[in-house]
């Protein structure tokens, strides 16, 4: 289900945005308008939709319009045309009273600058936005306190903002977006003025946040590395018209032209590209009720020194040698009592940047694991051929 939808959103700045939008329509483009009339070009007819709990992240330069575009979105500013969906209800036809009441029930803004009330403490910056809905003091600051809670601030909430560090009080803007409750949070540059260590901190708690919470986020960012760690899809935008719309690996991968191509040149693969994406099915596996002549042979045949073990449900067990394997069917050791070796086990979406140095010190291949299950391996060849060749390419070798 798509909780936002943006169809066709155009904004012109200046005093007859409707003769601009004219020009547009008659192939005009930004600064020819610009030249011509003076009127701006903020955004131009953008379209996405944005899913019930997905990260959608919208990045580009200063001047790209993004920020205009996310304003558009909670009606901060008025569109020159197009219309934008909340749960299906155009909000650019919303009367006053249903425009606030949207806003407060269902789209949550955090900000780059913070905007907490200095005299307020913790606690009552928390609880503003219950506090203008009318809601008893004793109910407010108790949802106050659990998202206080959930963003890693107990401890603080009788603290001012001018008694914490930055991104401290960026998870007290965070908080205060979530007391509301709203399914929907809008983020613009909301790390921006972070320096780079509390910036990381807290691009990984939201993702923290999204993983129990499970919110929609309509993320703005410049940010390329941020963006592609934040997204589930990313748009990237240029002179107020977004120019491509994919995964991180679509972007990564298949830029839509140069200057998305310039922007993703320089990006490090290994932060963008997942144990899921380099790995592949064992060669040859043994079940562990199977016993260790079975796995003698199984080797053997596929020119290997050892072994991974599963159950029936694919159930995960470790790792046998063929010198164990040998020995235990020479002393007629049951499967039960073999040493099975130990090897590193990681998740479908672990980054290739937490595994480099992992492959470099093991001395068996990592065992993908999800749900106790061996979903696949991963060796070090496999990562070094998908920082290089890319994830498509990789899968392709290691077929």
């Amino acid at each position: 289900m798509n909780k936002i939808e943006v169809n066709n959103v155009t904004k012109i700045f200046g005093s007859t945005p409707q003769q601009g939008l004219k020009r547009l329509k008659d192939g005009e483009g930004k600064s020819e308008i610009l030249e011509k009339t003076g009127m701006t070009v903020g955004v131009n007819q953008a379209t996405f939709t944005v899913k019930s709990g997905e990260t959608f992240v919208i990045m580009g330069l200063s001047g790209s319009g993004k920020s205009t575009l996310i304003r558009l979105v909670n009606r901060l500013i008025e569109p020159t045309a197009g219309e934008i969906l909340i749960d299906g209800e155009d909000i650019t036809k919303m009367n006053k009273t249903k425009l606030i009441e949207t806003r407060r029930k269902k789209l949550g803004m955090v900000f780059q600058s913070f905007g907490l009330l200095p005299h307020r403490t913790v606690l009552n910056n928390v609880a503003y936005g219950l506090e203008i809905q009318g809601i008893d003091k004793e109910e407010r600051n108790e949802k106050a306190m659990q998202v206080i809670e959930e963003v890693g601030l107990k401890g603080y909430e009788d603290s001012y903002p001018n008694e914490l560090s930055g991104g401290m009080q960026q998870r007290v803007g965070i908080a205060r977006a979530l007391a509301n409750d709203t399914d929907i949070l809008l983020m613009d540059e909301a790390f921006s003025a972070l320096d780079p260590i509390i910036r990381k901190e807290m691009q990984d708690e939201l993702i923290n946040l999204q993983s129990r919470m499970e919110k929609t986020v309509l993320f703005i960012t410049h940010d390329l590395d941020e963006a592609l760690k934040l997204g589930d899809r990313i748009a990237i935008m240029k002179d107020g018209k977004i120019v491509q719309i994919g995964t991180p690996e679509e972007i990564l991968e298949n830029p839509a032209d140069d200057y998305v191509s310039s922007f993703v040149q320089d990006v490090d693969r290994a932060k963008v590209l997942l144990a899921s994406h380099v790995m592949k099915r064992p060669e040859v596996h043994v079940f562990y009720s199977e016993g260790p002549l079975v796995a003698v042979r199984k080797m053997q045949e596929a020119g290997t020194s050892s072994i991974f073990v599963v159950n029936k449900d694919r159930t995960f067990r470790g790792l046998l040698t063929i010198d164990e394997a040998i020995k235990a069917y020479k002393e007629k050791i049951p499967m039960s009592d073999i040493q099975l070796e130990k090897v590193y086990t990681t998740s479908v979406d672990t980054p290739l940047h937490d595994l480099i140095g992992v492959a470099a010190d093991v001395k068996y291949p990592i065992a993908v694991v999800e749900d106790e299950k061996l979903l696949g391996i991963i060796s070090r060849v496999s990562i070094l051929s998908g920082l290089v060749l890319g994830k498509t390419q990789a899968k392709e070798e290691h077929k």
